[in-house]
């Protein structure tokens, strides 16, 4: 039995869960309007120690959602990670943020998921991902056009999917094969698979080296 503790930050929803092998036994989570990782993943993550009856030294690994997506979303949940990993010596798993939302899609044949993330003005985080949620175009931020995603439109009816996906529907809506959902977020809920995958081939980060997936440099904003 393999026990694997997993952390979303990505965006606002923090998001806690803890899976044995690929069945999840517990979700602690919330998406609030403002980014609450500070005052509530470290809430989270011994009430589900708690209700679980776990300890840490039961745990086989922790698993982070490593981007894209918020930079000082991304830093809260890796730094509690990284802290996990060293006090109780676990390995470090890091899953595609993207290819987690994807997988809340269940598609048929020629069928792909665009899982988008906001990154500011019109542009997005986004990737592609088959039917069986294998990525088939690679992560990028890019900023969204007419042209958008024509490489898929005409033969594939496309899922378009995540905090990005308005922006997307606002200048793409006008095509019939493509499809928006705007409420669809990263939640841990989903990363136990991927992660259970990755444990059992060992694939797993270095975990004083590892960091965050940011694709792009972080950018300070004061306020309006």
């Amino acid at each position: 039995m393999t026990r694997i503790l997993n952390l979303e930050t990505a965006t606002k929803n923090c998001s806690v869960s803890a899976f044995e092998n690929k069945e999840l036994a517990l979700l602690k989570e919330n998406n609030a309007e403002s980014y609450s990782h500070s005052e509530q993943l470290h809430v989270f993550i011994q009430e589900l120690k708690s209700e679980l009856g776990w300890s840490f030294s039961q745990l086989d690994a922790v698993a982070i959602s490593k981007g894209p997506g918020s930079y000082t979303g991304l830093r809260n949940g890796v730094s509690a990670a990284k802290g996990l990993c060293f006090s109780a010596d676990l390995p470090l798993i890091s899953v595609p943020t993207l290819q987690s939302m994807a997988t809340q899609i269940v598609m048929g044949r020629n069928e792909v998921v665009i899982p988008v993330l906001d990154a500011r003005r019109m542009e997005v985080y986004s990737a592609v991902y088959d039917a069986k949620h294998e990525e088939i175009r690679e992560t990028r931020a890019e900023i969204i056009d007419e042209n958008s995603f024509s490489d898929f439109q005409d033969f594939y009816k496309v899922w378009v999917v995540g905090n990005g996906a308005e922006k997307c529907q606002s200048i793409l809506g006008y095509h019939s094969n493509f499809n928006f959902n705007t409420n669809l977020v990263p939640s841990a809920k989903e990363m136990g698979p991927l992660a259970l995958k990755k444990f059992d081939t060992q694939d797993c980060e270095d975990v004083a080296y590892f960091e965050p997936y940011y694709l792009k440099d972080f950018v300070l904003q004061g306020k309006k």
